[in-house]
């Protein structure tokens, strides 16, 4: 199951000509692909696009009412090859991923389909994650877009300009033949607004029409000589095609055009964070009217010269706002500058950060520097002595950071748990890691993981360390890495070249990282995508032998002599170990809303979870160091004598069993227990409960007796 339905939201796809649409941003990208008449759609779930996967899962009778085909791609490569079917059809088709992952994963296909061009519009909605929030490499779009010179698109942050460049954005590609990236940042795919929607439209030209019809031209095949013409074509005609449109189409925008000699030049993406800024510092109202002359890049790629020189003539100076390293788009505009003459000075990366996110407070620095430098803004008078106060103690030498981790329950974090007592007998292994929930073993209290390489790549990652007679390495990847790329780039490799490695697979029955999507091992049914289709069968048939599936990760013991007898075995070859249990936090979705609705109705309803007997526990904490769940802390020893503080069970436990797992296998204390708090009991619930408390007292009270007896 997702992360979260859009059932209800995907009611107002169906709006018509002249009614308001109020909703999210990636909400908004879905209507405009109906009003632009899409052929197909196709993607791959990351941040901050993963919403835009769930709405079209759940608004398949809208797609196949208007003969839209949709494709939960198997990775990003997959997605952007799909638009071969604009190569040579005039079919509009859209692919969606994260950047700048995603683009590097489809690289290839990209690369292709931008060197032979295409006939119909082709769309590619890329996520871009960068910042502080990101868990990815801090590496711009941008950099692709001119590689491959595929037009980049960056729209203002509300829905009006979001839908505009998608209408405008297959509008561009048909017209330049090249397609067209479309970038939204995270705080576009969820900025709420307001537009006047459309008529859905059906695709002008049906997939139906392109197979029956099949069409080939040789010019647009990446072979030679095609090829080395289609980088002549590029700049002769798709370049200039592209110019001639963005100019027509007023894409890019000017404000307050010639009301200072002053200027700034500004990302669409960027345009919010600017006005805001301009509004502290009384150049703009609420409403974003500037009193600064403003000329907006809704069209990051390519830089227009002819309203690059427009804006800055009869300026002394323009400040451009380019949020990211390098600062293509600030060298593309001094060389514009430059080669006209123009005496403008051109202020950028001087004033503002070189890298990193270009916060409010950043950009109100930069813009604020700018200002007071040509005399705009006088300087900010100096701040009268403050008062003598008592310094605070720095919030890092008092409060200790918690890493992140994994959620509570996590069926991931025993099979690390595990990993940590094998490494009690036989020492250190390398281990490579891969991207998802799983790579949280890095850090604390795990410290597993040496190195990290792209989703799937868990096992390729250790493709390098294989010897003879040495410890075996140690890779790790999800259902979701290995079905995206590691089954043929890491466990077909590894048979192909009999390596000697192990490789865990972290089955959880989702892409849990990206939000919960099924993939072709969930166990879930599901309604429109074929799943339950088992890993084990998978790894057998590219000629793995030694294989084994533990069906219940909590089983630390179990996972513990698994992962020894991979570790110590004279067999040779490629060993997968497959540890599946359902990802805890998509469980509790589907199971806490039944018990509530089942509580609510009077029915029995039992929830198990684990407590820590205070006299008991030593205060040893081996629990935690083994564990590190978010539900197990540290609470004041009730025994005076005792200094050390004991363990503690919170009530966000779930109940899942791992901490009384962790102390049987490692031989911990006895100190854990189970107990269920029943919510609408039964009449035996409550005469059950009612002896157990008349024994366990009486049992008490006895106890009480006798060391009364011997006290001396």
């Amino acid at each position: 199951m997702a992360e979260r339905s859009f059932v209800e939201e995907v009611k107002k796809l169906r709006l018509g000509a002249g009614e308001t649409f109020r909703g999210e941003g990636i909400l908004a990208v879905t209507k405009a692909l109906l009003e632009s008449g899409v052929a197909y759609v196709a993607g791959y779930q990351g941040a901050p696009i993963s919403h835009l996967m769930d709405v079209l899962a759940d608004a398949q009778d809208i797609l196949r009412e208007h003969g839209i085909r949709f494709e939960n791609s198997a990775s990003e490569a997959t997605a952007a090859a799909t638009l071969a079917a604009s190569v040579n059809y005039p079919l509009r088709g859209a692919v969606t991923f994260k950047a700048t992952v995603g683009t590097n994963v489809a690289s290839d296909a990209l690369a292709n389909l931008a060197s032979g061009g295409v006939t119909g519009g082709a769309l590619v909605v890329v996520g871009e994650d960068y910042g502080e929030g990101s868990s990815i490499m801090q590496e711009r779009s941008h950099a692709f877009a001119m590689k491959s010179q595929i037009w980049l698109l960056d729209p203002r942050p509300n829905l009006p300009s979001i839908v505009q460049a998608v209408k405008q954005g297959f509008e561009l590609s048909e017209a330049s033949h090249t397609p067209v990236m479309l970038q939204l940042r995270i705080r576009a795919c969820h900025v709420h607004g307001e537009f006047t929607a459309a008529d859905n439209q059906r695709p002008a030209f049906t997939i139906g029409q392109a197979l029956d019809h099949p069409q080939r031209d040789t010019g647009r095949i990446v072979l030679p000589p095609a090829s080395f013409q289609h980088e002549q074509e590029k700049v002769r005609e798709r370049w200039p095609a592209a110019v001639r449109f963005i100019e027509s189409r007023g894409m890019n925008e000017f404000f307050a055009e010639g009301a200072d000699d002053l200027g700034i030049v500004v990302q669409g993406g960027s345009y919010n964070t600017l006005v805001r800024v301009l509004e502290r510092l009384g150049l703009a109202d609420v409403y974003g009217n500037s009193r600064v002359p403003l000329y907006v890049m809704n069209v990051a790629y390519p830089v227009i010269d002819s309203e690059v020189l427009r804006f800055c003539e009869g300026k002394r100076a323009v400040l451009m706002v380019e949020e990211g390293q390098p600062n293509f788009v600030e060298q593309n505009v001094a060389t514009i500058l430059r080669q006209a003459g123009s005496s403008a000075a051109l202020h950028g990366k001087d004033l503002l950060p070189v890298a990193g996110e270009y916060t409010a407070a950043e950009v109100l620095k930069g813009v604020r520097g700018f200002l007071e430098r040509y005399g705009r803004l006088q300087p900010a008078p100096a701040q009268p002595k403050a008062p003598r106060v008592i310094p605070l103690q720095p919030l890092a030498e008092s409060v200790q950071a918690r890493p992140p981790g994994f959620c509570t329950g996590c069926p991931e974090r025993p099979i690390f748990t595990a990993m940590k007592l094998v490494e009690r007998e036989l020492g250190p292994h390398h281990v490579s890691a891969d991207i998802g929930c799983h790579l949280f073993s890095i850090l604390p209290p795990f410290n597993l993981g040496n190195t990290t390489m792209g989703y799937g790549l868990g096992s390729a990652g250790a493709a390098a360390l294989n010897v003879p007679n040495h410890k075996r390495a140690i890779s790790v990847m999800g259902d979701g890495g290995f079905w995206h790329n590691g089954l043929t780039s890491g466990i077909a490799n590894s048979v192909f070249n009999r390596s000697d490695h192990l490789t865990i697979v972290v089955d959880n029955s989702y892409t849990s990282a990206t939000g919960g999507q099924d993939v072709l091992s969930s166990t879930a049914a599901n309604p429109t995508r074929s799943t339950g289709h088992a890993i084990e069968r998978a790894v057998r048939g590219v000629g793995v032998e030694w294989v084994r599936t533990l069906r219940r990760t909590y089983d630390v013991k179990g996972m513990r002599d698994t992962l020894r007898e991979a570790l110590t075995t004279k067999e040779q070859g490629p060993k997968v170990l497959i540890a599946q249990s359902e990802c805890m936090l998509n469980k509790q979705r589907r199971e806490k809303p039944l018990a509530r609705k089942a509580a609510a109705e009077g029915r029995r309803v039992v929830r198990e979870r684990f407590g820590i007997d205070p006299d008991t526990c030593t205060g040893d904490h081996s629990c935690i160091r083994l564990s590190g769940c978010p539900s197990l802390s540290i609470k004041p020893n009730p025994d005076p004598l005792r200094t050390d503080p004991i363990a503690t069970v919170l009530d966000s436990c779930v109940g899942c069993g791992l901490c009384g797992e962790v102390s049987h296998a490692a031989v911990l204390c006895p100190s854990f227990y189970k107990a269920q708090i029943v919510t609408n009991p039964t009449r035996w619930d409550r005469l059950r409960r009612k002896v157990s408390g008349a024994v366990i007292g009486w049992l008490q009270r006895r106890d009480a007796r006798s060391r009364g007896r011997y006290a001396f």
